[in-house]
C-alpha cells in the first residue's frame, strides 16, 4: 500500500472505504504518512446527476469536511475529494455548464472546510477535479484552459488563496456517452480525439474508454488498446 496510489471512485461511502484502507495499512504496519490516493467523495453531484447518495445533504457534507480534517492530520498525502463534472456532462450538461456546476460544488466544499475550522492552505492544495472530454476538440481544449484560469481567479478573489490552492489539478475521462454500439471501432478515433483535447488542456491524469464500452465491459483487447492510445499520445505525438 505504500508503493501505489489508489483512486477510489466512491462518494456516499467514501469515509467508510477510506477507513477500511487506513485500517489495513495499520494492520500491515505501514505508516499512514506513506498512503497515497484519492477518494472521489463528491456527494453534491450524486444529488445532481447520479442518485447514489445515502444520507441527507447536511450530514453528507459534514462527512466530507470530516474526511478533509482527518486526512490533513493523519493521511497528509491523500487527495480527500475529486470534484466531478464528468457525471453531469454525461447526464446532458454542456461544456460551459460542466465547468459552472463543478466549480459551484467546489466552492461549497471550500466553504464547508473553512466553516469546520480548517486552514485553506492545508486542504486547498489537495483538492482535485474530474472532467469529461467530448468530441468538439477546440471547445474541449478551451474548456480545460478556461477552467484553470477561472478556478485560480475564484480562489484568489474569494479566499485570497496562495498559488498551491489556486491550481486546478484535474483528471479527465473520455466521454462514455459519445460512444456508439454501431461500428464500435470508430470509437477508437473518438476516444483519441477526446484524449488529445485533455492533454492539450493540461490534464494531470487521463482515462481512455475502451471502444466496446457501448456494448459490454471492456475486453482484454479493447482495454489494452485504450492504454496504447494514451502511450502513443504521450510518447509519439509530441503533444505532451
Amino acid at each position: 500500500l505504500d508503493q501505489v496510489s489508489t483512486s477510489m471512485t466512491i462518494n456516499a461511502t467514501a469515509a467508510i472505504l477510506l477507513a477500511f484502507y487506513v485500517a489495513l495499512a495499520d494492520e500491515r504496519g505501514i505508516p499512514r504518512n506513506d498512503l497515497r490516493g484519492t477518494v472521489q467523495n463528491d456527494i453534491l453531484k450524486e444529488y445532481v446527476a447520479r442518485g447514489t447518495y445515502i444520507y441527507p445533504v447536511e450530514p453528507s457534507l459534514r462527512l466530507i469536511s470530516d474526511v478533509m480534517a482527518f486526512c490533513g492530520e493523519e493521511v497528509p498525502r491523500w487527495n480527500t475529494i475529486s470534484i466531478s463534472g464528468y457525471h453531469m456532462r454525461e447526464a446532458g450538461a454542456t461544456a460551459p455548464q460542466e465547468l459552472a456546476f463543478t466549480f459551484a460544488n467546489g466552492l461549497e466544499y471550500v466553504d464547508r472546510g473553512l466553516q469546520a475550522g480548517l486552514q485553506l492552505g492545508d486542504f486547498g492544495p489537495r483538492l482535485s477535479f474530474f472532467f469529461a472530454a467530448h468530441n468538439d476538440l477546440l471547445e474541449e481544449v478551451a474548456k480545460f484552459r478556461a477552467g484553470r484560469r477561472l478556478w485560480a481567479r475564484l480562489m484568489r478573489e474569494r479566499y485570497d488563496a496562495d498559488d498551491r490552492s489556486c491550481r486546478l489539478r484535474f483528471h479527465t475521462q473520455t466521454g462514455g456517452s459519445t460512444l456508439t454500439a454501431q461500428q464500435p471501432l470508430n470509437n477508437v478515433v473518438r476516444t483519441t480525439l477526446q484524449a488529445l483535447s485533455a492533454v492539450l488542456g493540461g490534464t494531470q491524469s487521463l482515462h481512455t474508454n475502451a471502444f466496446d464500452e457501448a456494448l459490454a465491459l471492456p475486453s482484454e483487447e479493447s482495454a489494452l488498446l485504450a492504454v496504447r492510445t494514451q502511450q502513443i499520445l504521450a510518447h509519439e505525438s509530441g503533444v505532451a
